[in-house]
């Protein structure tokens, strides 16, 4: 299984690579020192311990709050709500208070992260009325007014550069599917967002599957295995539902459209050194930066098409 994570020894050696490259050129005058060696194996370690410290479930099932429960597979660790409102924050993705846990591997991959919005029960009467392009349109619009507050939070903006599945609801599990491709503003990085709406007697869960794009279709067979084994508990089915529940006040395309403003960023640990380098003030930064950007040919000769995250 392919996984969105770069060993610490690749990380460093690709860093030493680099910086030799670059020892060469004079620093500018009055430039701080480059992070050294030991200082950037030091903020990795700080940054994988920070994730351990959330509180994680390797096996059996994952409780999302008073809702459901997600069978957690073999490679894979679970954390409920607060663990995953941590996850998002350190991933530069702002929390709600609707997240009910996560599924990742181990290290730092790809994750699967479940939210409950408690709208009532979705009648899905539009499922044969569903416009792909429309439903782009104003998802991108979202996003936009979204923007305005990741930059006031001093989160890099996201902007929905469209779909990588377009929307499909089946009929068997009311299940509500599509993917979308998140890019990151300034430097262009993507992501892909597949999202499932596992809709409930009372509310929606989302489940949205967050990886690189070259990682989609090798990463939906697991997906796929890993929704099979989500379950609604006694009482919130979605064809529990009885006469006299709460209705919600839209259908399956509002549903779509809503989740524009929360498209969530994959970044990896290139961006967490960023993030924690971030600490040392504004010319640590700089030089983060300069490196990352460095890297890119270098990886991506060393691994493939795949592009290195975007730095914060």
């Amino acid at each position: 299984m392919k996984r969105s994570f770069t060993s610490p020894v690749v990380l460093l050696a690709c860093l030493a690579v680099f910086s030799t490259a670059t020892a060469q050129q004079p620093a500018p005058a009055g430039a701080p020192a480059q992070p050294t060696k030991e200082q950037q194996e030091a903020e990795m370690k700080q940054v994988l311990a920070e994730i351990e410290s959330f509180g994680w479930t390797r096996k059996g099932t994952g409780k999302l709050g008073d809702k459901a429960q997600i069978f957690i597979p073999n490679g894979y660790r679970f954390t409920e709500g607060e663990g995953a409102r941590k996850l998002k924050q350190i991933f530069g993705n702002p929390p709600s208070d609707i997240e009910l846990g996560v599924l990742t591997t181990e290290g730092i991959g790809h994750w699967i992260l479940f939210e409950f919005e408690e709208s009532g029960y979705v009648k899905d009467d539009e499922k044969d009325k569903i416009d792909a392009d429309a439903l782009l349109k104003s998802m991108s619009e979202g996003q936009a007014a979204a923007n305005e507050r990741r930059k006031e939070m001093g989160m890099t903006e996201l902007v929905l550069d469209g779909w990588a599945v377009p929307p499909r609801y089946n009929t068997k599990t009311n299940n509500l599917e599509w993917a979308l491709r998140v890019k990151s503003l300034p430097d262009g990085g993507v992501s892909v967002n597949y999202n499932t709406k596992l809709l409930g007697r009372k509310g929606v869960m989302s489940a949205k599957l967050i990886c690189d794009p070259e990682e989609l279709q090798s990463l939906l067979p697991q997906y796929e295995q890993i929704i099979a084994g989500y379950s609604y508990i006694d009482g919130e089915r979605y064809a529990e539902f009885r006469e006299g529940d709460q209705v919600a006040k839209y259908g399956l395309t509002a549903l779509i459209a809503g989740t524009g403003a929360f498209a969530a960023a994959k970044m990896g640990l290139f961006a967490k050194l960023g993030v924690f380098f971030a600490k040392l003030g504004k010319g640590a930064i700089l030089i983060v930066i300069g490196v990352l950007a460095g890297l890119k040919k270098l990886l991506g000769k060393l691994f493939g098409a795949r592009q290195p995250p975007p730095a914060v």
